[in-house]
């Protein structure tokens, strides 16, 4: 008798695993869009159209207010992403999903989904750029969801597939980065040039961070329940949540930090703002510049739609619980080297002294032979990334030269004279002029 519920239940679970399988895509659920024909423009101050003024098309598949479109900012190279907004709004409408940055396709590009249910992105002679590779893994339809999720759905209703597991710069409301999942945000390069940029958002199992080149750590908010040896982060969640003043129908934007481990189960928040109005067509970005703004849609509106909720790097003074940090503290604040204080370039650091600063401000390269550079000293600065980190502790500063000076690549070095701490500088970018006249900086130059 055993024997026998052994075998059913084995025969199950094998037709099961072909049911699934053997699951297509209808054919009135399948679609093939051709990246061709005439084409829109958008620009800020014209028709406030699209983000960053591309040209493009769109494409059929769209649920309030995301629409799919192809476009691009440089000609020929076309980004398949998921817009948010409606042309009524007289606003900018953002991107806040592409599937294929930094693998541009051109025109007669196709995206198409087959009764196989793969999602494929092809360039016009057939290279695939892009795909979901669920192909045979039960998908039976596509669909864009009123949150902005791009999902592939199994008979039961299930996502085989969704775009919140593969973020870009954007998170939408209910959106995730987790460990062991989607785990950062990476910013776009700029404006025109649609691949990586150098700032990353990351969670990381004690925290959550802002990186530059992926190793500068410029950014990461203190929470003393992480200091707990137990305690690791599981997820952080952009959300929007009721407040106490629900009569007025007061929200709140958050970031919502979930612990892993049960018996520490609790949620920290960074609050990013008070919205006035209820609305869950909101998102986060980690802009060009690697600043995290948060913006929220009123859908009642016909002009100026967007309102940007949140800023974190900005000159102001914090209040009601949201965190906010001096704009000295962004890497390119002062471009590529430049004294900044109260978010405002100050200074040009020369040899010869600190003159005013100027885009044009910047050191020479110290080259690497042996005896061939020297270094001058600024009191009371700091690099971008000595807030945020701990930096060798109890070395001398002969220790921290001689490390430096040892490092072909090392541009300075920062030193703290009353707790004997040093941090190496591979890029000097923004220094923070600070009142403590401990902090010291020493800038490598070469020798004429």
């Amino acid at each position: 008798m055993a024997t026998s519920c052994i075998s059913f239940i084995f025969f199950c679970i094998i037709l099961r695993s072909f049911t699934i399988s053997d699951a297509i895509v209808p054919q009135n659920e399948t679609f093939r869009y051709v990246n061709q024909g005439d084409l829109q423009f958008g620009t800020d101050y014209l028709t406030y159209d699209s983000e960053y003024a591309p040209t493009y098309r769109s494409l059929p598949p769209y649920t309030f207010p995301f629409q799919l479109c192809f476009y691009n900012t440089t000609p020929n190279a076309y980004t398949l992403g998921l817009r948010m907004g409606r042309t009524r709004d007289q606003t900018v409408r953002p991107w806040v999903w592409e599937a294929n940055r930094g693998k541009p396709v051109r025109e007669n590009a196709t995206l198409s989904l087959g009764s196989d249910g793969n999602l494929v992105l092809a360039d016009a002679d057939g290279r695939i750029a892009w795909q979901t590779n669920t192909a045979n893994k039960g998908v039976v339809g596509f669909a864009i969801l009123s949150d902005g999720n791009v999902v592939l759905r199994d008979p039961k209703g299930n996502f085989v597939w969704q775009s919140f597991d593969h973020p870009t710069d954007t998170l939408l409301i209910g959106q995730s980065l987790r460990i062991g999942g989607p785990y950062k945000l990476v910013s776009r390069e700029s404006v025109t040039n649609n691949v990586n940029g150098a700032y990353s958002l990351v969670i990381e199992p004690k925290r959550l961070a802002l990186y530059y080149k992926n190793d500068m750590r410029y950014w990461s908010p203190s929470f003393s329940e992480l200091n707990r040896r137990n305690v690791m982060l599981a997820n952080v969640t952009f959300k929007i949540a009721e407040t106490e003043y629900e009569e007025t129908y007061f929200h709140e934007l958050k970031f919502g930090l979930v612990n892993a481990r049960p018996i520490f189960d609790q949620t920290v928040y960074l609050v990013l703002g008070r919205i006035q109005y209820n609305s869950s067509l909101s998102y986060l970005r980690l802009g060009v510049d690697g600043n995290i703004r948060a913006y929220t849609y009123r859908t009642d509106v016909r002009s100026q739609a967007w309102t940007l909720l949140y800023t974190l790097f900005v000159k102001r003074e914090n209040e009601n619980g949201m965190i906010f940090e001096d704009e000295c503290q962004q890497p390119n604040r002062c471009g590529k080297f430049g004294l900044c204080e109260d978010s405002q370039c100050v200074g040009c650091p020369t040899p010869n002294g600190v003159f005013a600063w100027s885009k044009e401000c910047d050191t020479k390269p110290p080259g690497c032979k042996a005896g061939g550079f020297t270094y001058y000293q600024l009191k009371g600065a700091d690099h971008f990334t000595v807030k945020y980190t701990a930096g060798n502790r109890s070395a001398s500063r002969s220790d921290c030269e001689s490390k430096c000076s040892k490092d072909c690549g090392c541009m300075g070095y920062f030193y703290h004279t009353d707790n004997s701490r040093c941090w190496i500088a591979h890029e000097l970018k923004t220094l923070t002029r600070v009142g403590n006249s401990t902090h010291l900086a020493y800038i490598k130059k070469p020798v004429r």
